[in-house]
């Protein structure tokens, strides 16, 4: 475990003013997002988030949306150069899906492990560097969360309540405490912030 100390395990994720990350009409309703993933706060984040990373943690859905979308975006030369940067990143980098279910990795550079997430979060710190990203797979957070194995968190904050939808932060967590060390307000009111875990 002599590398563990220099591997962050970061997450992003986007979240409402009542803190979900999907509307009321379930796992792909992001009609409240919809107005704010493409400003300049939002692209600027989405840079952010994988300069330092090394590794996509994901979970089986956010691997299936994401196959069927950045990669053609990465070929893209009329694509906004963040987003390129991004999805160029996301196509070439080690990406780690944890699935009960899926049998064959969906891309290149792609492990598919059944197993509990902290565990492979864990092992993950033991090899290699570079930050270990978590990319907007709330499961996969929340259960990071859970086992306070998260060291940074990317939020997206959003100025629309949703009313309805699933909330990252649930009852039951451990107690931890946070420092804001970046924040970014847009223009229409969303919020980029980057919280670091206080140890």
């Amino acid at each position: 475990m002599t590398n563990s100390a220099n591997r962050r395990v970061t997450a992003n994720l986007g979240l409402t003013l009542d803190g979900r990350y999907n509307g009321p009409g379930g796992p792909g309703d992001f009609s409240a997002f919809a107005p704010y993933v493409t400003t300049e706060v939002a692209r600027d984040q989405l840079t952010h988030i994988w300069e330092g990373a090394t590794t996509a943690l994901l979970g089986r859905l956010n691997a299936e949306g994401f196959m069927g979308y950045w990669p053609s975006v990465a070929a893209d030369e009329n694509a906004d150069p963040r987003d390129r940067g991004y999805a160029k990143w996301l196509v070439d980098t080690e990406k780690v899906v944890l699935s009960s279910t899926m049998t064959e990795p969906p891309w290149e550079r792609t492990r598919v492990l059944n197993a509990p997430a902290a565990d492979v979060v864990t092992d993950l710190k033991a090899t290699g560097e570079g930050d270990i990203l978590v990319n907007s797979s709330a499961s996969v957070i929340k259960a990071l969360l859970s086992a306070d194995l998260l060291d940074r968190l990317y939020l997206m904050i959003f100025p629309e309540i949703a009313g309805g939808g699933q909330r990252l932060f649930d009852d039951g967590l451990p107690a931890t405490k946070w420092t804001l060390t970046r924040q970014e307000t847009g223009e229409l009111g969303e919020l980029a912030m980057i919280y670091d875990r206080a140890r």
